[in-house]
């Protein structure tokens, strides 16, 4: 029999951060967001609609193609909010703050997610795996020193990325 090992909070945090992503609401990305600050869960968010609006599982989803600089074209789903966004609006409309703390979610933050937590004075990012578009996001936390640490470096894979 195996000896018991008590997960560590990193861990802990993104096995919460798993379940919470069973709520979300967009097969694209089934994601969950925890911010967590002296080992304490302060907020926490799933991909979603906005609330009253119609979900992606009910309603399909609103896809939007991108182009980047380099002619590469990106496809988006924007019926959702990321889980990071209402992670983020979660604290903010129950008056928590969030300067200092760690955020810990499914992939690297999007671009626009990026700025927010900047912004929001998150000071650490964990992430379990890498997104297929995250370069620009991994490059803005580093400017703006947002240590930024990945379970595993494997890029998550979904239907038309």
């Amino acid at each position: 029999m195996e000896e018991y090992r008590r997960p560590s909070w990193d861990e802990y945090f993104m096995e919460v951060a798993n379940a919470i992503a069973k709520r979300a609401t967009c097969d694209r990305g089934r994601s969950g967001c925890v911010i967590a600050r002296d080992n304490q869960v302060l907020a926490t968010g799933y991909v979603g609609a906005p609330a009253g609006l119609p979900h992606c599982d009910e309603a399909g989803h609103q896809l939007k193609q991108m182009v980047h600089e380099d002619g590469t074209t990106t496809t988006h789903c924007v019926r959702s909010v990321h889980a990071e966004q209402n992670a983020i609006c979660q604290a903010a409309k129950n008056g928590v703050a969030i300067k200092g703390a760690t955020l810990y979610c499914r992939m690297t933050p999007c671009r626009t997610c990026a700025m927010m937590i900047i912004n929001c004075g998150i000071l650490r990012v964990v992430c379990e795996g890498k997104y297929h578009a995250g370069a620009e996001s991994e490059a803005m936390f580093k400017a703006a020193g947002v240590k930024l640490e990945y379970v595993h470096e494997e890029v998550e894979k979904y239907e038309k990325q």
